[in-house]
This record gives structure tokens, sequence and C-alpha cells, in this order.
């Protein structure tokens, strides 16, 4: 890989947040950049919400290609988006956007395809596993939402668990009513919940379990949560979108009882290529080469 810089005519994109000092955002494409020798770069932007509109605006007007957007701004940028694809307006979120020619702001949101990969990359077969069983979906925020909203794409039937019954519920309302919306002579979507307390009764019955909370996240609330997994079926695959530690406690006890499992960080590497080509033009690779490289990007923090 050739050394990094650029010039006069850098091709730029960034991540906005607040905060946003924990993104790896940089760090992958910045590498993706210098490794297909790109003049460009991409910077993290801390744009508090009151500002987001205004920021955004800018970026536009100072010739930038777009933006990944991250909490607190994923519906903000929904809102400001002029056209967005089928399955972010489903979801009601967005975490990339694209600054086109004509002026005009293009949103996506890219965790669902991301998630959808990452499956694939690890030798799963999403579609037959959707013909085996439902998929549970544990918390109701953000990342549950999109990556939900995928897995209905998909043929899944899907299960929420929120520790607040209420989130999960309003989020299977909402998700109902707007696929309903954008598919009115289609199939109705098949969402339902279950007591946080329960989740772990219907193991037996699944396809696929996907943690979307932080527990098990190292300095989070709960580093150290571990779901009792004994009425798993053998088929059931266990995924976890956190990444800090690369492999959770959820995890490892998954692969114990000899379950397929699919981690976090994949997801995170996935989720970034649809971005990198809109703004840069070229395709990327989730490659060893680039796993390793975030990593040791993840180990020096």
């Amino acid at each position: 890989m050739s050394e990094f810089r650029i010039t006069g005519k850098a091709k730029l994109a960034g991540v906005i947040g607040h905060p946003v000092t924990h993104s790896l955002s940089p760090v992958l494409h910045n590498y993706w950049l210098a490794r297909k020798e790109i003049d460009g770069a991409y910077v993290p932007l801390s744009v508090a919400p009151d500002v987001f509109v205004t920021a955004v605006k800018g970026l536009q007007a100072s010739g930038f290609r777009g933006a990944n957007v991250t909490i607190p701004h994923k519906e903000a940028a929904f809102a400001i988006a002029d056209e967005v694809d089928p399955m972010a307006r489903i979801a009601g979120s967005v975490n990339t956007l694209v600054f086109r020619e004509d002026g005009t702001i293009h949103g996506s949101s890219t965790d669902g395809f991301g998630y959808i990969a990452n499956l694939e990359a690890d030798g799963i077969d999403v579609t037959a596993l959707a013909n085996r069983g439902p998929a549970l979906l544990l918390g109701a925020g953000g990342a549950a939402r999109s990556i939900a909203t995928s897995l209905l794409e998909k043929g899944f039937q899907v299960i929420f668990s929120n520790r607040t019954a209420e989130r999960a519920d309003g989020l299977a309302n909402e998700l109902d009513a707007a696929w309903r919306r954008h598919f009115p002579k289609g199939d109705a979507p098949r969402l339902s919940t279950v007591a946080w307390d329960k989740w772990e009764e219907q193991l037996s019955e699944l396809a696929l379990v996907v943690n979307t909370t932080s527990l098990g996240m190292q300095g989070g609330p709960a580093p150290d949560w571990t779901p009792d997994l004994s009425r798993a079926s053998s088929h059931l695959v266990v995924s976890d979108i956190v990444y800090v530690p690369q492999e959770t406690l959820f995890l490892k006890a998954a692969k114990e009882r000899g379950l397929t499992t699919s981690g976090g960080l994949g997801m995170l590497l996935h989720q970034a290529r649809p971005g990198f080509k809109a703004w840069f033009g070229a395709d990327t690779e989730v490659d060893e080469a680039t796993a390793a490289y975030i990593r040791a990007a993840l180990n020096k923090r």
C-alpha cells in the first residue's frame, strides 16, 4: 500500500456524529483510499444536533461528496434527504448521504445491508435460514430497525424483545405500518414481540438471534452478559453487532454449544462499502487484510 497523500482535487467525505471520536469509519475509509491510491480523504465531523442542517448544507457547498451519519443524527438525515432508498424509508432512518451533482441529497440506510452481507461472508445461506424459522432481535433501537427491515426483505418473520416492552411493541407497529404503506399490494410483514424475560424460552423455535443492544460490550453497562442458550436448536445462528470485544461472551457461549455465530466487526466493514463506492467511485473488498488493519486499530484504543 502506497503512502497516503491528497491534493487540492481530493474527493471528500466524512462521518457526522455527536460525539464522533469513537467512530472507526475514518480509519476504514482512509485505509481503503490509500490502498486504492485514490486522491481523497474521509474526516470525522463533530456536529451538535441544533446545527446539523447547517453543517450538512455547508459540507455540500464546500464540495464534499457526502457523509455517513451516526448517533444522534440518523432521523435528521432522513428528514434532510430529498430522496431515500425504499428500505431506508421503511426503517425511517438514514446513515449515508450522497450529495448529487444536481444539488439534491440522496439518503440510504446501509446497516441492514452490512448485516446481511456479513452473514453471507460468514458462509450463512440467508434465504435457507429464513425458511427454517423466525429471527429474534434483541433491542429496539436504530440498529434493530435497520436490520429488521433487511431481514423482512429476505423473507424472515421478525420478533422483537426489549427490556422496555413498550419500545418493542412500538417498533413492531411502526415497521408494520411503514411496510404496508410502501407495499400496499404485497404480503404483510410478519412482526411480533416477546417479553424480555421470556425470549430464551423460544430459542428452540428460532433460526436466528441478533443482539442489537450494547449488552456484552467492553466498557458497557453489562460486559459479562451471557444469556441461557440451553434451549437452542442445533441449527440456530447467533449473531452480535457488538465488535468490542470481537467475540462477546454471548458468541463464545454459542460456539461452545456448537452453534454457528457471526460477529459485529464484519457488519461494520460491509456497511461502509456502498458509501465508499458512491463518494470515491471504487468498489472495496472486505478481506482479511482489511479486517486485520481494523482489528489493529481497535487494539490501540
